[in-house]
């Protein structure tokens, strides 16, 4: 445990490219500011976060934006950015998501039902960045082979606990019932 305990007080940092058009945006400097290395591109998709150790690509859209503009525009937009990658998040914000942000965020599904694509609806910067930089983190390496272990733990554990395999074994059929 004084282990895991350690690993958690080390600040976590990575490699970000982040679209040129974001350059003067807020979530941008902020990221900076965590210490993250943070590189600019003009060939990444106009709004996009990509942490690149993990491959999560992260598209920041605002609510109000999608309301002034065509549906099929930034459908598009989103289309072809879940298209170029495999782990992909819509970040959308907005500061009140009411209801007419959750029949878009609704439409948006309907549209992806299937896709690789995963909404996260945000009210600000700060949110926004904890949410993508906790998502990158539990999927980089040494985090998530350390998930993996928990859960196969917590699996053993939930299995031999199980009142099933219990019944089983005093009825002396646990030989035949083997949960690994």
């Amino acid at each position: 445990m004084a282990e895991s305990a350690e690993e958690e007080n080390i600040k976590w940092t990575t490699t970000i490219i982040i679209s040129s058009s974001l350059k003067s945006c807020e979530i941008a400097t902020a990221l900076e500011n965590r210490s993250h290395k943070v590189r600019y591109s003009a060939s990444v998709e106009n709004g996009s976060i990509i942490f690149s150790r993990t491959g999560v690509a992260f598209l920041l859209m605002d609510a109000k934006e999608c309301f002034m503009s065509a549906e099929e525009i930034f459908l598009a937009k989103i289309e072809k950015f879940i298209n170029i990658h495999q782990n992909s998040f819509l970040v959308l914000s907005a500061a009140l998501h009411g209801l007419e942000e959750w029949k878009l965020m609704f439409r948006i599904q309907q549209r992806f039902l299937g896709s690789n694509l995963r909404i996260l609806p945000v009210h600000n910067t700060v949110n926004a960045i904890d949410l993508m930089c906790t998502i990158a983190k539990i999927t980089s390496k040494p985090y998530i082979d350390s998930i993996c272990y928990r859960m196969i733990t917590t699996k053993a554990y939930i299995i031999e606990q199980s009142p099933v395999c219990k019944t089983l074994q005093q009825i002396n059929l646990s030989d035949s019932f083997n949960p690994n």
